[in-house]
């Protein structure tokens, strides 16, 4: 049974595709289909007008992010509409959103696996290949750089998880602007008025539960408006 939140993506190959609803309809068809009897909410729909070979579609971005905001599963009517290499669909497992395919829908798991196990045996062998270069320049005389004796490694590790977890919120706050400047646009102006609003889409807090002022007041602050 199919539960939780969901945003669906469907992508037309032309403008035509686009305005005469050619193919967009079984898309939105299959989608449905593969919801039904389930407990789930469909919390947006985007379409997009796009090729399947170029990778930089501006849609397909809003949609990650509204899946990001909303806490919510991106569903796609097929899985060549989504992306046709591999480099892109690791690039989908990075953004940190899963998804659900209605004719394959164990490709979340089996299909990106896949893909990030390969690519991680790439970087393997990368790294492999810059230890022996390193290796090979070092017999040959050349002087590497070392770090200072007094730099210890949990040092590095903290300063790496503190910006892992700022860069993280950085990337929320940015998700949650384009909300937040529509509440604005229609008239609601405080931070409080703003988290009630949040409240009232079903977005959730940064660490779940109900929007508080200062929370807003935060994001806004991360996104760079605080200060105009």
């Amino acid at each position: 049974m199919t539960e939780g939140r969901f945003i669906a993506y469907y992508r037309v190959s032309t403008a035509r595709q686009g305005r005469s609803g050619l193919g967009l309809e079984a898309q939105q068809r299959a989608v449905r289909d593969y919801l039904n009897g389930g407990s789930w909410k469909l919390a947006g729909e985007f379409t997009e007008v796009e090729s399947g070979k170029r990778d930089d579609r501006p849609v397909l971005a809003e949609a990650l992010a509204a899946c990001r905001v909303h806490r919510a599963t991106l569903v796609i009517a097929k899985l060549d509409r989504l992306a046709r290499d591999a480099h892109f669909l690791i690039g989908l497992q990075k953004a940190g959103v899963s998804f659900r395919a209605a004719d394959m829908p164990e490709a979340n798991e089996m299909v990106v696996g896949i893909m990030a196990v390969v690519a991680q045996a790439e970087r393997k062998m990368i790294g492999e290949r810059t230890r022996v270069a390193l290796a090979a320049a070092k017999a040959r005389g050349v002087k590497l750089g070392g770090r200072p004796e007094n730099l210890k490694r949990t040092t590095i590790g903290r300063r790496n998880a503190n910006a892992k977890r700022s860069a993280k919120a950085n990337a929320r706050a940015a998700d949650l602007l384009p909300t937040i400047k529509a509440l604005q646009a229609a008239g609601i102006s405080s931070v409080s008025s703003i988290a009630k609003g949040l409240n009232e889409q079903g977005i959730t807090a940064p660490r779940g539960g109900q929007w508080q002022a200062v929370q807003v007041q935060r994001v806004i602050e991360r996104a760079g408006e605080g200060s105009r």
